[in-house]
């Protein structure tokens, strides 16, 4: 396909909890937007239509997909092969690679003639270097079932990249960050010469920082002791671990950051801690990255929380002095890349609004460009 002047590019964002349609144009200008703050269901073509009525005709679409599995190492065309594996990822994300595929044939049956592109999470973390890569578990294990550290929020961390260098005037190259992405999903990512290196987040996006009704990281003992002296079943953890966990246990009222400061405001203990549990394990996020770079150029915070909540980055920030970071950090002023830091801070601190949608155009964009200059080399 030809990415020229009348080039427009529909991005599908299904997650576990939205929906976000985007037509965007040749510029990264928004042509049309749509959004529902719940997951797709089995009438995915619904809002398709409704936006497609009146947006103009998109040139391809770019559906964002959180798991590539062992199969999909990078960006890739969605032909009856790709979906195929897609399907067999799922399971590795279950509650965000199904709903985005109810998205993607749903598209594929309404738009038939045009390129639809699969843009990964897990290809920013492609590259990561063995030691960060794989888990001390048997072989067999490893080598026989694929178990491995993926890595997610990629798109994100590609986005944030690039306009940290902006902010910076710095290529990307030259760059040692950490990247925090807290959200409904929260992890951190070491960027080492503008590659990740190291990031909390494993063979599942479960793994890691605590996150709004995800647990992050739990000893493994205590799951197989969960199972064998309390009988509770894979399924039962599953869900638990994934629906009834993180901010929302700990509080016992919210998963939503903005809710808990008001409530720790007023009094609640357990808003309050709560809150201290997700910047500790915020904290130990990022000093745990920084162990992958020779130096900390910037920490960078995006997705909603990283954005939104200024006392959430305060707590972050004011507590890891051993890193050279330091508190009295200003709130972010407009909706565009922000250095927050004082002027004299050792350390910058940026805020970087969450761009997921826009890199999947960005992808979306270069892999239809490199088709079009190679068709023969796909």
């Amino acid at each position: 396909m030809s990415v020229g002047n009348e080039s427009r590019i529909l991005v599908a964002d299904a997650g576990s909890s939205s929906l976000r349609l985007t037509v965007f144009g040749d510029g990264g200008e928004i042509l049309a937007d749509h959004h529902d703050d719940s997951p797709p269901g089995e009438n995915a073509a619904g809002p398709l239509r409704r936006l497609l009525a009146d947006a103009p005709a998109p040139s391809a679409v770019g559906h964002r997909i959180v798991h590539g599995g062992s199969e999909l190492h990078g960006h890739r065309l969605i032909d009856d092969g790709v979906r195929a594996a897609l399907g067999r990822a799922a399971a590795l994300a279950p509650l965000h690679v199904p709903p985005a595929l109810t998205v993607v044939d749903a598209a594929r049956d309404l738009l038939p003639g045009l390129p639809h592109v699969a843009c990964f999470d897990t290809v920013f973390h492609a590259g990561l270097p063995a030691a960060a890569r794989e888990y001390a578990v048997p072989t067999s294990w490893r080598e026989d079932f694929g178990l491995r550290r993926y890595g997610f929020h990629g798109l994100s961390y590609a986005w944030a990249l690039d306009r940290a260098a902006e902010l910076l005037g710095r290529p990307p190259e030259d760059l040692h960050l950490v990247i925090a992405h807290l959200g409904g999903g929260c992890s951190a990512c070491a960027v080492r010469d503008g590659v990740s290196v190291d990031t909390t987040m494993g063979f599942t996006p479960l793994d890691g920082l605590v996150m709004s009704h995800r647990s992050g990281s739990v000893d493994p003992g205590a799951l197989t002791w969960l199972q064998t002296r309390h009988r509770l079943s894979a399924s039962e953890i599953e869900n638990a671990l994934n629906h009834e966990s993180g901010l929302l246990a700990l509080s016992g009222t919210s998963d939503d950051t903005r809710d808990l400061v008001r409530a720790r405001a007023a009094g609640d203990e357990r808003a309050a801690l709560a809150l201290d549990v997700f910047t500790h394990h915020c904290r130990k996020g990022v000093a745990a990255m920084a162990a992958s770079l020779d130096r900390l150029d910037a920490l960078v915070f995006t997705g909603e929380i990283g954005e939104d909540q200024p006392e959430v980055r305060e707590e972050v920030c004011a507590r890891l002095s051993a890193l050279g970071l330091t508190g009295g950090l200003r709130e972010l002023v407009a909706e565009r890349p922000e250095i927050i830091s004082g002027p004299g801070a050792r350390i910058p601190v940026i805020v970087v609004p969450t761009g997921e949608a826009q890199q999947v155009d960005r992808e979306a964009r270069a892999l239809l460009g490199r088709r079009h200059e190679h068709p023969r080399g796909g």
